[in-house]
């Protein structure tokens, strides 16, 4: 191992550490995706710098990531959360394996990564609004009652719908449906009443 690789390698186990266990695991508590990044990180890093120490074309190696992304995406169904720390993961593999020999560069990309990534999923910015995919019990033809029937059951203001599907037979609706939880009363404190003393 060259000693450009060498100094890449924990760099790109760093930049993964913090993606992987530091932000996505403590935001959504997914082992399964964590170790998944993790694993697909290295092993980008691995065949990237193993490429670029044989030389081979830049070409065929994007090539070979992008039928490994395919692949992996049509494995398994992930929200497009995911999809977005799936491609940093393999982002900060390319970027260390290949830019090896620039440090710098590939140091500073690798922050730029993980800082966006940081910011773009806070739960102050993503918390706001959530997303989910509601089958109803009956159907609605009027979108007003629609609208208040998913607001009743939410408990959260609609932003927006779209009726993916109805069914008369079953007198079903599958229903796309992106939300704000209202707030949570705050619970008031009980105010107990001296018990008066006889004199």
């Amino acid at each position: 191992m060259s000693l450009a690789l060498a100094l890449a390698l924990p760099v790109d186990l760093f930049a993964i550490t913090v993606l992987a266990c530091a932000i996505y695991y403590r935001r959504h508590h997914r082992t399964d995706l964590a170790l998944a990044y993790v694993a697909l990180n290295v092993g980008v890093f691995a065949v990237s710098a193993l490429m670029l120490s044989q030389q081979v074309s830049l070409g065929l190696a994007f090539g070979l990531f992008g039928v490994l992304s395919i692949l992996r995406l049509r494995s398994d169904q992930i929200s497009q959360r995911d999809v977005g720390y799936y491609f940093t993961a393999l982002a900060l593999g390319l970027i260390n394996g290949i830019g090896s020999s620039r440090p710098a560069i590939a140091i500073g990309l690798s922050a730029l990564l993980v800082a966006v990534m940081y910011v773009a999923d806070h739960p102050r910015l993503a918390g706001r609004s959530r997303h989910r995919l509601v089958i109803l019990d009956t159907v609605h033809r009027d979108e007003a009652r629609l609208r208040e029937d998913l607001q009743h059951r939410l408990d959260a203001r609609i932003r927006k719908f779209e009726v993916i599907d109805t069914d008369y037979v079953r007198e079903t609706m599958t229903v796309d449906v992106r939300f704000q939880p209202f707030p949570a009363p705050v619970a008031q404190a009980e105010r107990t009443v001296p018990l008066a003393r006889n004199r």
